[in-house]
């Protein structure tokens, strides 16, 4: 009997032990987890990295110091890691495998905060919708259209298509074509355009606005308005001039033409 309580005693006194020390191991893991976080995410923010990178990367270094300190308690208990790791690894693998499609639209999301071709608020066309900005995710990126739509479009299909930035640079060009008919005085259709460009003071002058006739086409003369804008103007001047062109073109007797077709009917004896 006294040998089984003495037995009794060394295992407690030993196991005891190992559950103390593994405790103490968990304790400090968990503080040195918060403190490595917390360095990272101070050290990204002095190199002013995007904020959601910042945040990513500290959380990921904090999950990361977790497993190493799970792991060292395993050990420190007796329990075998290396079958542990393999499982974790195995589970690791399916988990990738099942989410293959989400974990690509990670990765292309992490590309995109961290090369940044666009930015929230900018004016935008990319798989195919056109839009503003509005969040960048991870995932996801949202775009509100100009007929406020809120398009969700997975990261993925951005990365591998054309992306194109509308409000990257602060100048951005438009052209602007009319077509008025073949007996419209071409002098005093130009000096309508010219003046409807030269009222408008968020045209800019530098470059210079340009109005030439650019194409004798089936039914019309097209005159072709080369301006220049501040980018975030570009949709109100695009829609303010053409509907300004219509109503000068219509005060002035200047007809605009619109596809006709012309049927001559001939009688057969």
């Amino acid at each position: 009997m006294q040998k089984f309580i003495n037995l009794i005693i060394q295992f407690g006194t030993t196991f005891g032990v190992r559950i103390i020390t593994a405790i103490i191991i968990l304790l400090i893991g968990l503080q040195a987890a918060k403190w490595v976080r917390t360095t990272v995410r101070k050290v990204m923010k002095k190199a002013k990295i995007d904020s959601t990178v910042t945040s990513f990367m500290g959380n990921l270094s904090y999950v990361g110091f977790i497993v190493l300190v799970v792991v060292a308690v395993l050990e420190r208990i007796g329990v075998e890691t290396t079958s542990f790791l393999a499982v974790l690894g195995a589970a690791g693998l399916a988990v990738g495998l099942a989410l293959q499609g989400s974990l690509t639209n990670f990765a292309s999301g992490f590309l995109l905060v961290i090369f940044r071709p666009f930015s929230v608020d900018d004016l935008v066309i990319i798989a195919g919708a056109k839009g503003f900005v509005e969040e960048i995710s991870f995932l996801t990126t949202k775009i509100r259209t100009p007929d406020n739509q809120l398009v969700i479009i997975p990261n993925s299909k951005i990365y591998s298509d054309k992306i194109v930035n509308m409000t990257a640079n602060k100048k951005l060009r438009i052209d602007l074509i009319f077509g008025v008919g073949y007996g419209a005085d071409i002098d005093k259709t130009k000096h309508i355009l010219s003046e409807i460009v030269s009222n408008d003071d968020r045209v800019l002058q530098d470059p210079a606005p340009r109005i030439e006739m650019s194409e004798l086409a089936d039914s019309s003369v097209n005159f072709t308005v080369r301006i220049w804008v501040e980018s975030k103007d570009y949709l109100t001047i695009h829609f303010g001039i053409t509907e300004q062109v219509k109503r000068r073109l219509d005060d002035a007797g200047i007809n605009i033409p619109f596809p006709q077709r012309d049927v001559h009917l001939y009688s057969v004896s």
